[in-house]
């Protein structure tokens, strides 16, 4: 269905009736996506924010939060949900493992705003403090969340998350990521996390994330969004090197148009609510190889829209994505 509202691979999307329009364009040509660039998500954000949990309950009704990390990676960024989805967990027992999912996904992002993005020794012991106490409660929700509703995967995508940011050790990051791969094999927010966790900062050996996401990539169907991993890792490859001109190679530049043109440039890719994150992926690692084609190709369909993610590994991500979306 998504794939007909919001068009093919290739070309231009059409605006379908949840599209959100396009903001008036800054004067680089891009603008950030808001809300998944969809309305019904919007008006989720919407509902939360304001702290009407029925609401909420409502708008979630076209969304299975159980599988969609990226509408629950919206709520999480909320400023204030902590306050009172507790409460909501508490009072509706029906709809508690929701509640827990929601909280619990908010918990982690919440300690990660109190740790900062500084590097570790630079982060204070009461930010640590609260760091560890708000992925403690994560846990705990997110864990009781899981056992409410044993077939949902998301639960098991956070709990890569804080087990990482508590240094819970890889056996039991194994084991959480081995859980949401029985729940869903060809799940990219599973991989990509993992992908992360496998890297030489977090304790993994040096090229084991990349045979890890090029294996992952290589099971996929075509035109499946779990090529996305691939660009997610030549990323991460550029960020351990410390090299801007590491994936400058033919090798590299090969490998990332393959996995682009099997995964999000394949014509049986859908363009489901927040399909531009999977394009900036790419955009971000083609660009960084210096890749000139299929470069062009993925911020054509962008068409100005910009995520954050991944482009934040620089230290002005927005001009980044306008400099490069210039280039192409």
């Amino acid at each position: 269905m998504f794939g007909k509202l919001f068009g093919g691979a290739t070309e231009r999307p059409e605006a379908g009736p949840y599209a959100l329009p396009v903001p008036s364009r800054q004067k680089n040509g891009m603008h950030k996506l808001r809300a998944l660039g969809d309305t019904r998500v919007l008006a989720l954000i919407e509902a939360a924010d304001a702290g009407d949990w029925p609401a909420v309950k409502a708008a979630l009704a076209p969304f299975d939060l159980g599988s969609d990390h990226q509408v629950l990676g919206e709520l999480s960024e909320l400023d204030g949900l902590q306050d009172w989805i507790g409460a909501a967990a508490d009072e509706d027992k029906e709809h508690r493992a929701t509640a827990l999912l929601i909280s619990g996904t908010r918990h982690i992002s919440w300690g990660w705003e109190a740790r900062t993005d500084a590097r570790a020794v630079h982060v204070t012991q009461d930010q640590w403090r609260l760091f560890r106490e708000r992925l403690k409660i994560a846990e705990e929700q997110l864990l009781e969340a899981a056992e409410l509703r044993p077939e949902w995967v998301t639960p098991w995508r956070q709990l890569l998350t804080s087990g990482r940011g508590m240094s819970l050790g890889d056996a039991v990051n194994q084991a959480r990521f081995d859980a949401g791969m029985r729940r869903d094999p060809l799940d990219l927010d599973i991989h990509v996390e993992r992908l992360s966790q496998l890297q030489p900062r977090w304790g993994g050996e040096p090229g084991q994330a990349l045979a890890f996401a090029q294996e992952a990539a290589a099971g996929a169907p075509p035109g499946h969004r779990l090529g996305c991993v691939v660009a997610m890792a030549y990323i991460e490859e550029w960020v351990e090197s410390e090299r801007g001109d590491y994936l400058e190679t033919s090798e590299i530049r090969a490998q990332l148009r393959e996995a682009a043109d099997h995964s999000i440039l394949h014509p049986a890719y859908v363009r489901r609510p927040g399909w531009q994150h999977d394009f900036n992926m790419f955009a971000m690692a083609l660009s960084l190889a210096e890749e000139r084609h299929t470069v062009r190709r993925v911020f054509q369909a962008l068409d100005g829209a910009y995520t954050r993610w991944p482009w934040v590994y620089f230290a002005e991500p927005e001009k980044q994505f306008a400099r490069r979306h210039r280039r192409a």
